[in-house]
């Protein structure tokens, strides 16, 4: 069926048997802890392949054992994401956090190195320099623009190259939508391999979602999101979602296990209705953005804006966006003139946009990136990276296009710049 229809129609549908279920057009929300086996022999099974026993024989499915370990709507929820991604498989968590430590914590020990990209979400770069120093873990930071012979040699100067364990990347790069090329880093994973140890490369795919660009295809291993945002698409829900090859993904939903962070059927539940709507809501949150996006690159109290559609055909970074997406995204940054005075002028001037952090979701949501996600950022690595006073990150919605613009005009008007 999957190969027959696109995954926009299959996100109605698929993976789910009516007939197991009353016959409910819609998936039932499967509030319960424990699921009853048939023989005990089942039973034991089921727990042979879910603790990793035996594999699996061919044709056999992982019965229902508990919902820490697998519910149908965490399992219908899973087989549905995988099909936007092309992955083996995934893994849900209850927060986009979870889904991230969850990863950096399974295919990290004592005396790796981590390679990331700079700037990342405040919560993992919290994460990386804060809580994996702790356990042993030594980490690398490289920018946007960077050539992989820069990197290399970053990574040669440490002294610790052999170590390399993964490669962590955030592509565009919240807040400032900067490009990193996932290729050009799967080739530097590729360069420091071994028989004995593969380095990994894990893309956090948040700002695109699942519908503008697939980093498996470009050669990751991992890809992550934040589910909360695009996903989700409605405020009204945390989660989030790692996709890759099966073998790593055991290793993912293993840990996942022991951990008990997967997320409730409820949660899956409200997923599997934004599945349902995520393509339609993507497509008219991007047209939305482009026009937001042309306006105010001509305001005269605007001084740069930070938007993937606005990346000239010159520019180094135009080949990097057309091979990786297939869309400028929904997510805008702009300098505005001036600094943080005038920043908070133009954001507690807003009415139809609401101040708020957190992106993707179905009304436009605009914040300060310097005082609140990246507050926990270094003040130094900030102003490196761009996210300074002057910077605010809109997350454009559904509403219409004009009453955003002018929502954003009129706060503008308000602006001692």
């Amino acid at each position: 069926m999957k190969d027959q229809f696109n995954p926009e129609s299959l996100m109605m549908s698929y993976g789910y048997k009516p007939e197991l279920s009353e016959g409910a057009v819609k998936t039932p929300i499967f509030q319960t802890s424990t699921f009853v086996f048939k023989t005990a022999e089942e039973g034991k099974a089921f727990f042979e392949v879910a603790y990793g026993l035996r594999e699996k024989e061919q044709n056999e499915e992982l019965g229902l054992i508990y919902s820490r370990i697998n519910n149908p709507n965490l399992q219908i929820l899973e087989e549905r994401l995988c099909l936007w991604d092309k992955a083996d498989d995934c893994a849900v968590f209850e927060s986009g956090m979870s889904a991230i430590s969850t990863v950096l914590l399974e295919f990290l020990k004592p005396g790796d190195l981590l390679l990331f990209s700079k700037p990342t979400y405040g919560g993992t770069d919290h994460f990386i320099h804060h809580f994996l120093p702790k356990i042993g873990v030594d980490t690398i930071g490289f920018h946007h623009g960077q050539s992989n012979e820069e990197i290399i040699e970053l990574l040669e100067e440490s002294g610790k190259a052999d170590n390399l364990a993964m490669i962590y990347i955030e592509t565009p790069a919240n807040p400032t939508n900067d490009i990193i090329d996932i290729a050009a880093c799967v080739e530097i994973a590729k360069s420091f391999s071994t028989q004995d140890k593969q380095v990994k490369v894990a893309v956090d795919n948040t700002y695109m979602g699942p519908i503008w660009s697939h980093p498996l295809d470009h050669g990751a291993d991992l890809v992550l999101y934040s589910a909360t945002k695009y996903i989700g698409g409605h405020s009204d829900l945390i989660a989030g979602a790692v996709l890759g090859h099966s073998e790593d993904m055991i290793r993912v939903k293993t840990l996942r296990t022991f951990l008990g962070n997967m997320a409730s059927p409820h949660t899956c539940w409200l997923l599997l209705r934004s599945l349902e709507t995520l393509k339609v809501r993507m497509e008219q949150q991007q047209r939305n953005a482009q026009q937001v996006a042309d306006f105010l690159v001509s305001h005269d109290k605007v001084e740069k804006v930070h938007y993937l559609g606005h990346i000239h055909s010159e520019d180094p970074d135009y080949e990097i966006y057309k091979r990786q997406y297939t869309s400028p995204g929904a997510m805008i940054s702009f300098d505005i003139k001036g600094a943080q005075t005038e920043a908070f002028q133009f954001l507690n001037s807003l009415k139809l946009l609401k101040l708020a952090v957190s992106l993707g979701s179905t009304e436009s949501l605009a914040q300060h990136p310097a005082t609140m996600t990246h507050v926990g950022v270094d003040e130094s690595e900030r102003q490196e990276m761009g996210v300074t006073g002057k910077l605010v990150r809109i997350s454009i919605g559904v509403e219409n296009a004009e009453d955003i613009i002018r929502d954003i005009s009129n706060a503008l008007a308000n602006c001692d710049c």
